[in-house]
């Protein structure tokens, strides 16, 4: 068996609303999913993490650099080409876009060989700790209102995120350190006391600043706090761990097993948050997984993009062991946007449903268990939501 061809799909439409985080409003919704065909029929979905432009930029890396130096290999020689891919890119990016882009591709080759096998690729990996998973729902994104206007609407939203059905809930930061705390509070009053949120900034804190919103985190029971300042401030993520209370969350931005060893060795987190669709795909996932396991620090897997990452993200939390094990483990947590998004909610022939099941099963969703991802998107859809 060979691979004969690699696709990219960007995948773009207009949202309901514009929403925002500490960086930046957007109005445009993207998916950038990459096709890997075989000479013998089997085709592997993956996804490349990174919206708008940057989706665009990985579809020239996937389809002009990466395609030519897999052409012709066995597909199930996925590590085999994830390292000569890595090997012959190493000099033009060891973080970023390239390796964003052999994420997606390395997703469908672990895609077609779960088809070959005719297994799930949890199983491929090592089996199913579990068949379901809790689901956290993330939203309280920002807006163009007064902070008045975001205090209420904060309340209001994780009253009702809990409302249907989810395990935990997760807001934004990014206001300000003084109106973050006032939207901090909002939420805790949205939740109650006995309810665990998270706080996402974004980084976009300095240390001095983190500290503050941290401080008022831990009065209110968060469970962690995400990305309180840049991913390269390593020294700054170490104080705030050793000095906070709350825990430090983080990783989305980090790549490849040499980046997270050093980010990991710095003692600098107390939840990691890899991203699959970003730091290498599942080959490098599980280095990843690994490492955070041989430093003893959990893993809650960030989770962001169409139905593709959130299916890849489901095999990967059915095949995580407890960290540290026990008889009542905390357990991993499904990262869950609730806002609006089609190219999750619709990508599919037959849709995962996540909001059904959790509002049905009391906050979790079933591993998928056909070969593969256990999906397969409709066709006529990504036609029709393509960028030319």
């Amino acid at each position: 068996m060979k691979i004969t061809r690699v696709t990219s799909h960007v995948l773009q439409c207009d949202m309901p609303e514009e929403l925002g985080y500490s960086q930046q409003y957007y109005a445009k919704r993207t998916a950038h999913l990459v096709e890997v065909e075989t000479d013998a029929g089997i085709t592997g979905w993956g996804e490349c993490f990174g919206p708008g432009n940057v989706a665009l930029a990985n579809k020239a890396i996937v389809e002009r650099v990466i395609q030519p130096m897999v052409l012709g290999m066995d597909p199930l020689d996925r590590d085999v080409a994830w390292h000569k891919v890595y090997n012959l890119l190493r000099d033009h990016g060891q973080k970023g876009m390239p390796i964003q882009a052999l994420s997606g591709v390395d997703i469908a080759l672990w895609d077609i060989a779960g088809k070959v096998a005719g297994l799930p690729i949890h199983k491929l990996i090592g089996g199913a700790h579990r068949d379901r998973v809790q689901v956290y729902g993330y939203g309280m994104m920002l807006k163009r209102e007064s902070v008045e206007d975001h205090v209420a609407r904060f309340r209001d939203e994780a009253a009702t995120i809990k409302g249907m059905g989810f395990a935990a809930t997760k807001m934004k930061l990014g206001l300000g350190p003084r109106e973050d705390v006032a939207l901090a509070r909002a939420v805790r009053e949205g939740v109650g006391d006995a309810f665990d949120f998270m706080a996402d900034a974004n980084h976009a804190y300095t240390t001095h600043d983190a500290f503050y919103v941290g401080r008022a985190l831990e009065e209110l029971g968060a469970f962690w706090f995400e990305e309180p300042v840049a991913p390269e401030d390593l020294d700054g993520y170490a104080e705030l761990r050793a000095g906070l209370k709350v825990n430090i969350s983080g990783g989305e931005a980090e790549f490849s097993r040499w980046g997270w060893r050093r980010l990991l060795e710095s003692r600098a987190l107390d939840i990691a948050q890899p991203e699959v669709c970003a730091l290498g795909g599942i080959s490098e996932y599980l280095r990843v997984l690994a490492l955070c396991h041989a430093h003893f620090t959990p893993v809650v897997n960030h989770v962001w993009g169409s139905a593709i990452a959130v299916a890849t993200n489901l095999q990967l939390l059915a095949a995580m062991p407890p960290l540290p094990g026990g008889l009542f483990p905390r357990e991993p947590l499904l990262e869950f946007d609730t806002t609006e998004n089609r190219f999750r909610d619709q990508l599919l022939a037959d849709p995962l449903d996540i909001q059904g099941q959790v509002a049905r099963s009391g906050g979790t969703v079933a591993i998928p268990v056909g070969p593969g991802l256990g999906v397969e998107p409709d066709r006529s859809f990504i036609a029709a939501h393509a960028v030319s």
